[in-house]
C-alpha cells in the first residue's frame, strides 16, 4: 500500500487544488531518492485550455528545481474519489520525457491503489531522437 507519509502529503496537496469548475481535486507526489517529497495539485482556469494537471505541475516544478530524473523514485497520483483516477494523455507524454521508463506510478484514492510504470502507461510513446 501507499506509504502513509506520501498519502498524507497527497491529501494536503489535494486540498490546495484550485478546482472551481470541476470540483475534482487531484494531487501528485514525487518521491526522491533521499526521501524528499515534492507535491503538486491541479489548477483550473476559466479558459479550459490553460488548466494544469497535478502531475505536470509537480514534474515541471522538479525540472525548475533542478531535480535529475534519475533521482525520482516514484510518482503518486491521488484523487479523493470512489474509483481510481489515472493520468491523462498529456501527463503520460510528459512523464515519458521527464521520468525514467521504469519509474513506478502509483494511482490511489486512499483506499484502493494500482501500480504502473511510466512505460506501461504510455507504450510506444512519441520520442524525438
Amino acid at each position: 500500500m501507499t506509504d502513509p507519509r506520501i498519502l498524507e502529503e497527497a491529501r494536503q496537496a489535494a486540498q490546495n487544488a484550485y478546482v472551481p469548475y470541476s470540483h475534482f481535486p487531484v494531487a501528485a507526489i514525487l518521491e526522491l531518492r533521499d526521501g524528499t517529497l515534492l507535491s503538486g495539485c491541479n489548477v483550473e482556469n476559466a479558459s479550459y485550455g490553460l488548466c494544469m494537471c497535478a502531475e505536470r505541475n509537480v514534474l515541471f516544478m522538479s525540472v525548475a528545481c533542478g531535480v535529475p530524473r534519475e533521482d525520482i523514485t516514484s510518482l503518486t497520483v491521488y484523487a479523493p474519489t470512489d474509483t481510481l483516477t489515472t493520468p491523462c494523455g498529456a501527463c503520460r507524454q510528459v512523464m515519458t520525457e521527464l521520468l525514467e521508463p521504469e519509474t513506478p506510478v502509483i494511482v490511489t484514492n486512499g483506499r484502493l491503489e494500482k501500480r504502473y510504470t511510466v512505460r506501461e502507461l504510455l507504450p510506444d510513446a512519441f520520442e524525438i531522437e
